[in-house]
């Protein structure tokens, strides 16, 4: 059988209320999320045993061992049959854009094609609130804890995404967080273009960017530059931090901002596409 290879695109919250906190801890959530057309990339070989080996720019320090999530998402999936598994890492890890829980989504696809298993009844929830939305990588609003997933229709939003290389541990920023019971994003209506989407996302919120702020200047210093962009419409962390993106009107204008920043800010992780554009999300862009 030939290798198979799976797709692991980049998460962007592009709103994120905190609605409030179940009696064991999780918290409720209600966001609108979209892919992006760059992101990671598994590579699936049958093999007597499962290994993992990490690959790319963004690999170094990102564990191979079972701690990593396309393991334990490996060990969901019943067959008992060995893979070698590369992942090449392209996203930062731990930086607000799914990226692990994407590479566990796509170790699932992908390991249902390897084993001809099906996927687990809670979809992957058991190895995090983002997994299971990145199993069908379009745009949707997600509630709950991560597993109410209502897919949305939302034209391409063309965006340029940065990470400015600083560590923000989740858990701080929720604990972090003055107000836990916020209101929810307002009905999502039709779009009839890119920039009514962009004008309607201005209207919502990340509830972490003022505690993830607060913990990492950093990100305050990456929205500031990303505003400053010409042609940013909007610019807004995404998930709990650190990257962060914004939003322009046309794909020329983004990618014309992104040679921009990183001229400014070579050391900082960017990148660029339109996010949720279907027809994209098989492409690599300019990462």
């Amino acid at each position: 059988m030939p290798p198979i290879e799976v797709f692991a695109p980049a998460k962007v919250n592009l709103a994120l209320h905190v609605t409030g906190r179940r009696a064991d801890g999780y918290h409720l959530l209600d966001s609108l999320v979209a892919f992006a057309p760059f992101g990671d990339h598994l590579t699936l070989a049958p093999a007597p045993v499962l290994s993992l080996t990490v690959t790319g720019p963004e690999g170094a320090g990102v564990p191979e061992g079972p701690e990593n999530l396309v393991l334990r998402a490996a060990a969901l999936l019943p067959g008992g049959q060995g893979a070698a598994i590369t992942l090449d890492k392209r996203l930062p890890p731990a930086s607000g854009i799914g990226g692990g829980s994407s590479d566990a989504a796509a170790m699932l696809r992908g390991l249902v094609l390897l084993r001809g298993a099906s996927l687990p009844e809670d979809r992957g929830l058991e190895l995090g609130a983002d997994v299971p939305m990145c199993l069908d990588p379009r745009p949707a609003r997600v509630r709950g804890i991560g597993e109410d997933i209502t897919p949305v229709t939302l034209p391409p939003l063309p965006a340029v995404l940065v990470n400015p290389r600083v560590s923000v541990p989740t858990p701080a920023v929720f604990k972090a967080l003055t107000a836990r019971d916020n209101p929810p994003m307002a009905p999502i209506p039709g779009f009839a273009s890119t920039t009514d989407c962009i004008d309607w996302l201005a209207g919502q919120r990340n509830d972490l960017e003022a505690p993830a702020k607060a913990i990492a200047p950093g990100i305050a210093a990456a929205l500031s530059a990303l505003a400053a962009l010409p042609g940013c419409r909007l610019a807004r962390m995404s998930g709990s931090g650190a990257t962060c993106f914004g939003l322009f009107a046309t794909l020329t204008e983004a990618e014309t901002a992104l040679t921009h920043l990183r001229a400014t800010r070579p050391g900082w992780w960017s990148a660029c596409g339109a996010l949720g554009d279907q027809r994209a999300l098989s492409q690599a862009r300019r990462v």
